[in-house]
């Protein structure tokens, strides 16, 4: 069966971007879950803020090593089957945790298998966005989809008072297992793209640009994750009441969503530069990350505005430019640079925690900033070696080449080759062969035959 790209299935843009985000929110809710229900969960099974800590890197540290292999997995099985994988495995795990979490290494052991859902759940979102999204709207589609992470955490949130504060934690986790099992039915056989072949996801390779992209998302991700995680009580230890301080992080939080939804939105008006475009936001962000080390109210606000509204809002728009640059395989390229995010996720609050707790929360800030500043430059890096690796010769820009190669169809003017390029060949047999071992149509040959002649 020849190799399929990345649109070969019915554009469904909304069907699709509310399945994403459903899958999004099932598969990323037991470690938010655990986080919001923390105090309670605490108590009876004797842990502290530390050991939530522990529990949290180990979960963004098991979602780093499934990553790659569930990209694997769901380019050659399809999105929906690891969408409702990642789906059953996250139910599973929070019922797991409600009937049987008694101590708290059973909680990390089944916290950590509730990771390979996250990484099933991202990347077939990811897979399925790609396939059922028109180019000119996924910028869109991929910021809804990441703003559906903030919006697990309200719903963790809300979690407390309803029903870990009346009938007791372990039935939020029974209502979430639940919850989370309602999302196999935004998941349809019909949204399944053609099965593929084992050499059919030689789109996402590891190149060098994507290794360096991942690189640069596993700094901003470490510094991101630690504006959320120690913003609040920087700021009181700075004297801020601890009411305002929380409203500040909600304020936050709630930009960071509206910015991921906007820096998509505007990415669907721009046909180059996107990953420029995303060290410019975390050039700035890096900016907001040294005003909190300033002992001012204005700076604490300004900070966090800039942190959570420019350096926490391009997760989105990174997925969407790496799966403009890799339309034949969404899911595996997406994989190596969700493998960094991921990474920091586990690695940054505690690196800078220590940091913190040696040298005080100003050089933590610090820190932060000059990590989030290395990504931006890291990402300029990765921007220029990927357009310069799609477009050997000089020839037309990556998101061009990508978009009109997805529109085109397997059978149009323009076809991958391994390694993701788009080459013509110098003879007519080098044609013919290309033509055969790639299992393009009869047009896509006669068209090779034509230009080499």
């Amino acid at each position: 069966m020849p190799d399929t790209l990345t649109r070969t299935a019915p554009a469904r843009p909304v069907r699709a971007s509310a399945a994403a985000v459903a899958v999004t929110i099932a598969c990323v809710l037991p470690v938010f879950l655990v986080g919001g229900l923390a105090v309670q969960m605490g108590r009876d099974l004797g842990f502290s803020p530390a050991g939530l800590g522990l529990a949290v890197s180990v979960y963004f540290g098991v979602s780093a090593l499934a990553s790659v292999p569930s990209g694997a997995l769901v380019e050659r099985y399809g999105s929906v089957v690891g969408a409702r994988l990642g789906i059953l495995i996250s139910a599973g795990s929070l019922l797991a945790i409600a009937l049987v979490a008694r101590s708290f290494p059973v909680l990390v052991a089944l916290l950590g298998l509730s990771a390979a859902a996250n990484a099933l759940g991202q990347l077939a979102s990811n897979s399925s966005l790609a396939r059922h999204v028109p180019p000119r709207r996924q910028g869109l589609s991929f910021g809804v989809k990441q703003a559906a992470i903030p919006i697990s955490t309200l719903l963790a949130g809300a979690a407390v008072p309803t029903i870990a504060l009346t009938v007791g934690w372990r039935w939020a986790f029974v209502a979430a297992a639940l919850a989370a099992s309602a999302a196999l039915g935004t998941v349809t056989a019909a949204d399944a793209a053609p099965p593929r072949r084992a050499g059919a996801a030689r789109g996402g390779h590891v190149s060098v640009g994507l290794v360096v992209v991942g690189v640069a998302a596993a700094l901003a991700s470490g510094a991101a994750n630690a504006l959320g995680t120690f913003v609040v009580d920087a700021s009181v230890v700075r004297g801020l009441d601890p009411g305002l301080a929380g409203l500040t992080l909600t304020l936050g939080s709630a930009v960071g969503v509206a910015a991921r939804i906007g820096a998509g939105w505007l990415a669907d008006r721009r046909s180059t530069g996107h990953l420029a475009v995303v060290a410019g936001m975390s050039a700035v962000g890096a900016v907001g990350l040294a005003l909190l080390a300033v002992a001012s109210p204005l700076a604490l606000v300004a900070g966090v505005v800039l942190g959570f509204g420019l350096g926490w809002s391009w997760p989105g728009l990174v997925n969407f430019a790496v799966v403009r640059l890799h339309p034949q395989a969404p899911a595996a390229a997406t994989s190596i640079t969700q493998t960094g995010v991921y990474a920091g996720g586990s690695l940054g609050p505690l690196v800078l925690g220590l940091v913190a707790h040696r040298w005080g929360y100003p050089t933590m800030w610090y820190g932060a900033s000059a990590a989030m500043l290395l990504a931006a430059l890291l990402m300029v890096v990765a921007y220029r070696l990927l357009a310069r690796a799609r477009t050997p010769d000089g020839g037309e820009d990556d998101s061009r080449a990508t978009t009109r190669q997805a529109q085109d169809g397997p059978g149009g003017p323009r076809n991958p080759v391994a390694g993701g390029q788009l080459v013509r060949s110098a003879t007519k047999s080098q044609s013919d062969s290309n033509a055969r071992r790639a299992g393009w149509s009869g047009r896509g040959a006669r068209w090779l035959r034509a230009s080499s002649a």
